[in-house]
């Protein structure tokens, strides 16, 4: 484990300790401003249990990169990622 390693595990524990004192405050927060009360009108009213499921299923059937497959396309010569909808490689010239 090197030095860099260890300050950053330091770090981030010290961080994840005052995020967790902090949480009871914030949570407090939001109940005064009404936004927890809301949030279970909604879930009462709109979200059942069949909509619950079917998220769920969706989200252990679909692949992770779905979305950035949808946005995103390789280059068949360099195989660069590219991002954005043109019809040629910005790296290599070659058409997608």
């Amino acid at each position: 484990m090197t030095l860099a390693s260890r300050k950053r595990l330091v770090a981030g524990s010290a961080l994840l300790l005052i995020g967790l004192a902090n949480l009871g405050m914030f949570v407090n927060w939001l109940e005064t401003l009404g936004v927890l009360a809301w949030a279970r009108r909604v879930c009462d009213q709109y979200i059942t249990g069949t909509s619950v499921t079917v998220i769920a299923a969706l989200l252990i059937l679909l692949p992770s990169g779905t979305v950035i497959a949808v946005c995103a396309q390789r280059c068949k010569v360099c195989d660069v990622l590219l991002f954005r909808r043109g019809k040629y490689c910005s790296e290599c010239g070659s058409r997608v």
